[in-house]
């Protein structure tokens, strides 16, 4: 018989371990693993095991949680509220189907190959920057900028307004906390400056299209159903957040990774074919997203327990990526591991929701490891990183770096 969620025996999480290092992490990720199923904090249920957590993305009774950690707060209208309403990965249903259906058709791997010739002289030029000094902290000089650099490319934007991408991108992340109302005006101020920005750039582009996903997406038709103009903008809001920050933040995870594991890094730069693996592996290994935040919309048995409707949950894709019952030593770091037949992180999700990014993600990581094992021999730690707190998105704050200089 199932056990109700307030009388299961489940071990606590400590939201201290959030902006700790990816070791901790994945330490007691893999400690609560060992010990159940299921564990919690005050307001949250946490899915740990990787069977479970790939089932659970593809069950239709769970749903993205934004505009229920608006409602906790309070906040049940307005610019948030409507905005954080037309985001994708919110929506369920016809509503989602359809404008998921319009947008895909456009965010497609060969859209985002003609990119990779722009993401390499991008990150080219953030290395030649610090090459030849042997060392930097690469949070600022390698990781900030590159990503926007290439989502003002894909939307056909500007090179020079990457200040305010990344400033709009960092403002309206802030809507996904448990503080908004101390940030409330502010994110409100980023909304109203993107919308105008981008309905702006809309017009220009229907004027003058050009070789972007901007452009596509103005342009897709499907049966005569096309995307209105809110739903443009939102489609490029979330290109700009979602597209520009976990991008930046995974980059950085991934050196650290390779600055703490120097063996995978000289197969590396041994062999630069090895750049997909080398993304995909240091992905599974930590992740910029830990886990997967839903909201149960009825009753959901998980392990014997049952999750009662309206329970925040999340989906740990940090424990669901170590658990050994899918893959062999999932705490080593291994470029040449022999993958299991139909194994993949999870890191990206899945079902309905599995992120549309994904394929711009891989390609820009791919292409910025590579000329990294390339420009950066000896790869190594030149002082103590420190950590972000982990608001959905987690990273280093600041990593030095150091290498050799031939």
């Amino acid at each position: 018989m199932a056990t109700a969620l307030a009388d299961a025996v489940l071990p606590l999480v400590s939201l201290e371990r959030e902006s700790s290092g990816p070791l901790p992490i994945i330490q007691v990720s893999n400690k609560l693993r060992e010990q159940a199923a299921l564990a919690r904090s005050p307001f949250v249920v946490y899915v740990l095991r990787r069977g479970d957590v790939a089932r659970l993305l593809h069950d239709p009774r769970l749903r993205g949680p934004g505009l229920d950690i608006l409602r906790l707060q309070g906040i049940t209208d307005g610019p948030l509220y409507d905005s954080t309403a037309e985001v994708l990965l919110f929506m369920e249903g016809e509503d989602h189907h359809r404008l998921r259906g319009l947008v895909a058709r456009t965010f497609t791997p060969k859209a985002i190959d003609r990119l990779r010739p722009m993401m390499r002289a991008s990150f080219a030029e953030r290395i030649d920057e610090v090459a030849a000094a042997g060392r930097c902290d690469a949070v600022p000089d390698l990781c900030e900028r590159y990503p926007i650099d290439v989502i003002c490319a894909l939307l056909g934007a500007p090179a020079d307004d990457w200040p305010l991408f990344s400033r709009w991108a960092e403002g309206i992340l802030r809507s996904l906390a448990f503080d908004i109302g101390d940030h409330r005006p502010y994110i409100e101020q980023c909304l109203a400056e993107i919308n105008d920005y981008i309905d702006e750039l809309v017009e220009r582009k229907r004027r003058e299209p050009g070789a972007d996903i901007l452009s596509d997406l103005i342009a897709v038709e499907e049966q005569g159903d096309r995307l209105t103009p809110s739903e443009l903008r939102a489609v490029a809001r979330v290109i700009l957040v979602a597209g520009s920050d976990t991008t930046r933040n995974q980059l950085a995870l991934s050196l650290h990774t390779f600055a703490t594991h120097p063996d995978q890094w000289q197969l590396l730069q041994a062999d630069p074919s090895l750049a997909p693996r080398a993304v995909e592996e240091t992905m599974r290994y930590i992740a910029a997203t830990g886990g997967l935040a839903r909201v149960a919309l009825e009753d959901v048995e998980v392990a014997g327990v049952v999750i009662p409707a309206g329970t925040m949950v999340v989906l740990d894709t940090v424990s669901a990526n170590h658990d050994p019952s899918a893959i062999d030593r999932p705490d080593i770091v291994d470029l040449t591991r022999d993958v299991p037949p139909g194994y993949h992180h999870l890191t990206f999700g899945g079902g309905v929701h599995y992120c549309l990014g994904a394929s711009l993600a891989r390609a820009e990581l791919q292409e910025a490891l590579a000329i990294c094992a390339e420009r950066m021999p000896d790869l190594a730690l030149d002082g103590e990183p420190t950590w972000k707190p982990n608001l959905g998105i987690f990273g280093p704050a600041s990593l030095p770096l150091r290498w050799s200089v031939r």
